[in-house]
């Protein structure tokens, strides 16, 4: 589809919404979460899942996350896990990093005129002190965390940002690193764009038919300049 004109040449957005997924799509937090993961795991004697494991479940609320990762422990083991999860992943996080060129991207987009919103499995503490921390704050119009709404890929995250800014599901493309970002958007009947950069293989985000998968925040920001 291409950019919509009206007359005497005025450019019209192709999308008025665009809503990014936090942890492996702006921040550069997967490998702290893995860690964090396996640590916890440790803490409590029981054997941690494989980094490709771990990495599967990024992107869910962490209780969702825990159980899919660790389907055979006791329903009572998992908040001590979860307890150790968080102790482990804020020993790291004032040394997490967005990846280059995100507020560069972000700025482009903003003077564009598009709204920006962040769709999260991160707690409403955690992406307050990631936003607060990063500096990116400033750029979101909204954002929706899994303590809020249901978990990825449940659609609610995209459907109430969606409300709030009256928006179509026409007008809205979601922006994320896993498979579950892109499985919420399709089932919200938004259009999604996957980075290969993030938490899950290119291959697994590829099968999800997004409208784009971009190896980069360079080529990310190329083609949304381009087609957005």
């Amino acid at each position: 589809m291409k950019h919509r004109t009206l007359a005497k040449g005025i450019l019209l957005k192709r999308f008025k919404l665009i809503v990014f997924d936090w942890d492996g799509t702006l921040m550069d937090s997967a490998a702290a979460i893995v860690a964090a993961i396996q640590e916890g795991c440790r803490d409590l004697s029981v054997t941690p899942p494989s980094d490709a494991s771990a990495r599967q479940i990024i992107g869910l609320g962490l209780d969702d996350a825990l159980q899919r990762a660790l389907p055979n422990l006791p329903a009572s083991s998992y908040p001590a896990l979860a307890e150790r999860y968080r102790h482990h992943y804020l020993t790291k996080d004032r040394e997490l990093m967005l990846f280059e060129g995100i507020p560069e991207l972000l700025a482009d987009l903003q003077d564009a005129g598009h709204l920006l919103a962040v769709a999260t499995g991160k707690g409403r503490k955690g992406l307050d002190r990631a936003l607060a921390g990063s500096g990116l704050a400033p750029f979101f119009h909204a954002t929706r965390c899994v303590d809020e709404c249901h978990s990825k890929p449940h659609p609610q995250m995209l459907q109430q940002l969606m409300d709030e800014f009256a928006a179509t599901s026409q007008d809205t493309l979601m922006i994320g690193d896993t498979t579950h970002d892109l499985l919420m958007a399709k089932n919200a009947g938004v259009l999604a764009l996957a980075v290969s950069y993030g938490a899950h293989a290119r291959a697994e985000l590829v099968a999800e038919e997004p409208i784009y998968c971009a190896e980069s925040v360079a080529e990310l920001r190329t083609w949304l300049k381009k087609h957005a």
